[in-house]
């Protein structure tokens, strides 16, 4: 009697266990063998770029038809050229030197390359441009700059570019300050130059809240300058690049207020020649799960690229993103 009642149990544990095993078969299919796989070309590894496309690669590879993987660069160009030749499927680019790849200027008038064949699918976040100045360096608007020492960052950067974008835009050339640096932000050098007072005022590029940005403030009890500036508005009304930014009130201790500024966009790019089927799948895969990616970092709120993209005129959107 008890060999019997053994027997069945052991039956009914088997029954039990293959049961689960095939209901957790049909709840969660393997991913499928031949799953395309998408290669995003992204910034350095541990830049915000990279944080994001790790992101949204894993949002991609949901879809049980593709698979995502990030492919590091050390700057826009090789990706951009990359995605050109087709070696790349989407990669996050930066608005203003997409619009110069597009239109041959900037670091790109030199380069004998079209890249005619690039469409916007979406736009990814945006990345302020911030004045910050010492308290003591008597900076309280965008003009007060003129006649100061700073550090315009280090030549070919995104630092240096909109430090040259912002002379270009009140009229100002190196001879209108009384020092100019050009400083890597990458080394402490910029930072070091800054706390000591070498430099009065520097520009910070990137996403906020920034904790690299918090700790200089607080240690230096530097202050982000608004500028809300006549030359500034119309940089951004006649620069498809551009866009305007606001850093909110709190964002740190010592900006209590609103601060007005600008800034570029960075848009998830492909190349003419990825199907619509799996465009639409990528496109879909951000878009669903805007809140998710909005827990990642708040600065991250993608919207189709034909909803606020400024670079109409420079860059076609792919078919897919105005269905």
């Amino acid at each position: 009697m008890t060999t019997g009642i053994k027997k069945m149990n052991s039956s009914l544990i088997r029954w039990i266990f293959c049961s689960l095993i095939v209901s957790f078969l049909f709840a969660f299919p393997p991913l499928t063998v031949n799953a395309y796989e998408i290669l995003m070309g992204t910034g350095e590894s541990g830049s915000f770029s990279h944080f994001a496309g790790k992101n949204i690669c894993r949002l991609i590879s949901m879809d049980r038809e593709l698979s995502c993987k990030t492919i590091s660069a050390p700057d826009t160009t090789h990706n951009l050229t990359n995605l050109r030749s087709g070696s790349l499927d989407i990669a996050l680019v930066d608005s203003q030197m997409l619009r110069d790849a597009l239109t041959n200027s900037g670091y790109f008038k030199f380069l004998d390359i079209n890249y005619d064949n690039l469409r916007s699918l979406a736009v990814l976040y945006t990345v302020p441009i911030v004045l910050v100045a010492r308290n003591d360096a008597k900076i309280s608007t965008l003009d007060d700059v003129k006649g100061k020492r700073i550090n315009a960052g280090a030549p070919l950067s995104l630092q240096h570019l909109a430090a040259e974008t912002i002379m270009g835009a009140k009229g100002w050339t190196k001879k209108d300050f009384s020092l100019v640096e050009n400083l890597p932000t990458n080394q402490s050098q910029e930072t070091l130059a800054f706390s000591s007072g070498t430099t009065q005022a520097i520009l910070h590029i990137g996403v906020h809240p920034d904790p690299m940005l918090q700790g200089l403030l607080k240690r230096t009890k530097a202050k982000l300058i608004d500028m809300d500036d006549p030359d500034i508005e119309k940089l951004v009304g006649e620069d498809g690049a551009f866009t305007k930014a606001t850093i909110p009130a709190g964002t740190y201790p010592t900006t209590p207020e609103e601060v007005n500024t600008f800034g570029t966009q960075v848009i998830l790019v492909t190349s003419k020649d990825l199907d619509d089927a799996t465009a639409g799948s990528i496109l879909q895969a951000i878009l669903e799960n805007k809140e998710t990616l909005k827990k990642a970092h708040p600065s991250l709120s993608p919207v189709r690229a034909s909803d606020t993209s400024k670079l109409k005129g420079e860059i076609q959107p792919h078919p897919v993103v105005n269905r």
